[in-house]
């Protein structure tokens, strides 16, 4: 049983705004500013405000800005990666509001790297044809994107709450989102369990990452947007489709948590893929080799480790020289460094872990969810751009420009929010029943080793049939609600929505990789997968593209 409320204490504090978003990353932020004009506008945060994935992300933000580029060339190869189920209006809305988004970045403050001419330095990923991967600080662009966004939100009017766990949505009488619960950590806000009443709920919570052992994700990224929209009854669309990044520093076998990513973007910059008798084993399986897209890499990894018995493949920028990895890399050779490994003077080790959901909550072409009132942006939405498997460098684009699309869909929006009546039952209506149970903290250990074993890079029915059994049968109750509760719940959620879709899904296809159905079906699976709770059971239902309804 899946619960349909989170099992917490009655609110014991209320705020009001017209805009409340969820999330401090640069969907959470970019929202939180372009909404400031509808009104009183709050911003919660689950830890610091910078805390989110953001500040983690490495290797930049994907746009046609070279001479030599368009955004028909920067579509064509994020439809090449999403293997067939892109949304090509979607993924036109980003290649072509993306260059100017950007742009409008760099108005306001942020300093990406330059070429010796004074023009934006442009690098190549995965899956790329071009070099349109505008990066700062070397390898630290997220932490400058999320700089310059939070000083311009210092002084904006924006209400900030940090420290926060957002637990359910308000509705009104009219089933329209109307605000949210949340229990507050911080000190000097409001304390414990409290409701916001608002016109608006914008989710912009991140990823799920933590639903496995290793994971590039922070650990706030534990699925709460996902499992919020399903409890309101929200869709949620393709969550089989788990991007598994292919070069995270190797730790050992026994690495739990956030892994050390090593960017796309040393690939971009020259480096290759080794095994350990110092084969380049991608050359051969893909045109673009190291730089085919990420399943594809991903996949090649995972394979030549089985052909080897070896347990990770090696990551060989030995050729950069010691200058370049201090200028271009600092981050990462850091971080290597820190492990005991020097990037300069030998090959890194690297292996596939969870690292980006391309599926997520349901939106249209300006956020707007299944649910009137509810918008969502940045990682926890599902707005089609990425389809099977996401373009490198896509995903802080992403929330760039869908986040700006929903303040403009609030001009007209928060007029149907303005007829639709007082919310005067809120507050008591989020007094939870319970219904369903929350899971023991002491399971999420256990939610990752399941998910890890049975539903990650490699998934077969047997596998994912024992996901299903196992997450059933993990413990409910324990210490009751609280934080960690809360948390591990929310994974029990995402992680069971995650093994549904992909049980159902029985093909390979982007990131989603079937070891008994290992061909790409076109004919039975070009379509999405959309998931719901009702009555406390997930249900998930195939919807074929349209033309595609064999």
């Amino acid at each position: 049983m899946i619960p349909s409320v989170l099992d917490a204490p009655a609110p014991g504090w209320t705020a009001d705004a017209d805009v409340v978003v969820i999330g401090s990353g640069i969907a959470g932020l970019v929202a939180a500013l372009r909404c400031r004009p509808h009104g009183r506008v709050l911003l919660v945060t689950k830890a610091l405000l910078d805390a989110g994935s953001t500040r983690w992300a490495q290797g930049g933000i994907a746009s046609a800005l070279a001479p030599d580029d368009t955004p028909d060339d920067h579509l064509a190869d994020t439809l090449t990666a999403g293997v067939g189920l892109c949304d090509e209006a979607a993924v036109r809305v980003l290649v072509t509001e993306g260059p100017d988004a950007v742009l409008g970045l760099i108005e306001l403050g942020a300093a990406f790297d330059r070429a010796g001419d004074g023009e934006i330095a442009l690098t190549r990923e995965g899956g790329h044809h071009r070099r349109r991967i505008a990066h700062a600080g070397g390898d630290a662009t997220g932490a400058e994107i999320s700089r310059a966004l939070l000083a311009e939100l210092k002084d904006s009017g924006v209400e900030v709450i940090e420290h926060a766990l957002v637990l359910d949505l308000l509705k009104d009488a009219a089933g329209r989102a109307a605000g949210v619960t949340l229990h507050v950590m911080g000190e000097g806000q409001p304390h414990g369990v409290g409701a916001v009443r608002a016109r608006a709920v914008v989710l912009a919570t991140g990823g799920l990452g933590q639903v496995f052992s290793a994971t590039t994700n922070p650990e706030v990224s534990t699925g709460d947007g996902v499992a919020l929209a399903l409890r309101a009854g929200a869709a949620v669309t393709d969550l089989e489709f788990v991007q598994f990044h292919p070069t995270p520093l190797w730790l050992g076998a026994d690495a739990r948590g956030q892994q050390p990513l090593i960017s796309e973007a040393v690939r971009g910059e020259g480096a290759h893929l080794v095994d350990h008798s110092g084969e380049r084993f991608m050359v051969g399986r893909h045109e673009l080799a190291e730089l085919a897209p990420r399943d594809v890499v991903a996949k090649g990894i995972m394979n030549r480790m089985r052909e080897t018995g070896e347990p990770c493949m090696l990551l060989d920028g030995r050729h950069f020289g010691a200058a370049m990895w201090e200028r271009r890399f600092p981050t990462i050779l850091a971080a290597c460094r820190h492990h005991g490994i020097d990037p300069v003077t030998e090959p890194i080790p690297v292996v596939p872990a969870a690292h980006y959901s391309s599926g997520g909550v349901r939106t249209d072409l300006y956020g707007r969810t299944t649910v009137p009132g509810l918008y969502a942006c940045g990682e926890v939405a599902c707005t089609g751009v990425h389809g099977a498997n996401r373009l490198a460098s896509n995903s802080l684009l992403e929330g760039l420009v869908f986040a700006a699309r929903i303040a403009t869909a609030l001009t007209d929006d928060l007029a149907a929010a303005d007829s639709a009546g007082p919310a005067d039952t809120l507050v008591a209506d989020a007094v939870a029943t319970g219904v369903g149970g929350l899971v023991d903290p002491g399971a999420r250990g256990e939610i990752q080793r399941i998910m890890t074993s049975f539903a990650g890079v490699l998934r077969s029915a047997e596998g994912l049939d024992a996901a299903a059994r196992e997450l059933a049968a993990l413990p409910r109750g324990g210490t009751g609600p609280g934080v960690e509760a809360w948390e591990a719940t929310n994974l029990h959620t995402v992680a069971s929505a995650i093994v549904a879709a992909a049980r159902l899904r029985e093909e390979t296809r982007g990131s989603h990789w079937r070891q008994d159905f290992p061909e790409r079906s076109d004919g039975r699976w070009r379509g999405h997968l959309v998931t719901r709770l009702a009555g406390n059971v997930l249900t998930t239902a195939y919807e074929p593209l349209e033309g595609n309804d064999e």
